[in-house]
């Protein structure tokens, strides 16, 4: 089977390969972008990791694109919302690449953590939106959508004082409504969040970006537990509680989405990649791999 590498890219490394006469960059934070198929988004014909945020709106055309590994498919008036780590693919162009047309905005970390809103809060903790990144837009709200990006554009080109306070202020006015769209739609396909206390969300929250930024190296509770001051047995408590799925679980499943990225997307062998997830041995991961899975790593990479 042939492996294609995975490819990550940061912002800056972004701002080298977009086109610079598609894309309206402010700094090296952020960046406005309207592009065809053809004149950038080809780069995701390859698995690619971004270490940024994305809100890229599908203004004509029809793709079907992989995120760490799920299937999704954009179409006309549909946003597509991505945070840092995450691994995307354009899996099928279904019609003419000529035609396809995205405008979106790219956004580093630290500029997303500077905005004056909890965007992870949003969207119920980032519960949903790891299983939902595609919003469906009525005409109206693409419409909003479009005159939100118009403005943004007009202010990154005005020499003002107040410049990034102004960009960082419709930004978040656009988060908003994004939100407000992305919570009809869970109503719309009854895919309700599990109740849960605001205590516990709040807890989720900083569990699940400990996860992210851990999970290769720390795989016990314990270690979550401590950093939150919490105990295990708590900490697992409101975990269950917001998500259903309990602490150990979600800590896995990042687990084995980035062995199953390593075993798809990159050449490494498996005793490397048994490495690079801090595996004891070779064994352990294959016992860890198969209990979830179903599959050896070996069965997994020749699938």
């Amino acid at each position: 089977m042939e492996i294609k590498d995975l490819h990550n890219f940061t912002i800056t490394q972004l701002k080298e390969e977009l086109p610079s006469s598609r894309c309206l960059w402010m700094g090296d934070d952020i960046c406005l972008v309207d592009v065809r198929y053809k004149d950038g988004i080809h780069m995701f014909r390859h698995p690619c990791r971004l270490e940024a945020h994305l809100a890229m709106f599908c203004l004509k055309g029809n793709i079907r694109l992989t995120v760490n590994l799920n299937e999704f498919q954009m179409s006309d008036n549909t946003l597509f919302l991505s945070t840092p780590g995450n691994i995307i693919k354009v899996n099928e162009i279904l019609g003419t690449e000529e035609d396809m047309h995205f405008a979106g905005i790219i956004m580093s970390k630290e500029f997303v953590h500077s905005l004056r809103v909890d965007i992870n809060k949003m969207f119920n903790e980032g519960v949903t939106m790891i299983g939902n990144p595609c919003l469906n837009l009525s005409e109206e709200e693409s419409s909003v959508v479009g005159s939100y990006m118009e403005l943004m554009g007009k202010v990154m080109t005005l020499q003002s004082t107040y410049k990034v306070d102004s960009v960082s202020s419709i930004i978040s006015s656009l988060f908003y409504l994004l939100a407000g769209v992305h919570s009809r739609n869970l109503k719309a396909m009854n895919a309700a969040v599990p109740a849960s206390t605001s205590r516990g969300r709040q807890v989720f929250d900083q569990f699940i970006r400990l996860v992210s930024e851990n999970y290769s190296k720390y795989r016990n509770v314990g270690f979550y537990a401590d950093s939150l001051c919490l105990t295990p047995k708590y900490l697992s408590k409101l975990i269950k509680a917001a998500t259903g799925r309990s602490a150990p679980e979600w800590i896995d499943a990042y687990v084995i989405l980035e062995a199953k990225n390593l075993l798809k997307y990159s050449s490494s062998t498996i005793k490397e990649i048994v490495y690079q997830l801090n595996f004891p041995n070779q064994s352990v991961f294959y016992k860890f791999f198969k209990a979830r899975t179903g599959m050896t790593p070996s069965e997994y990479r020749n699938s």
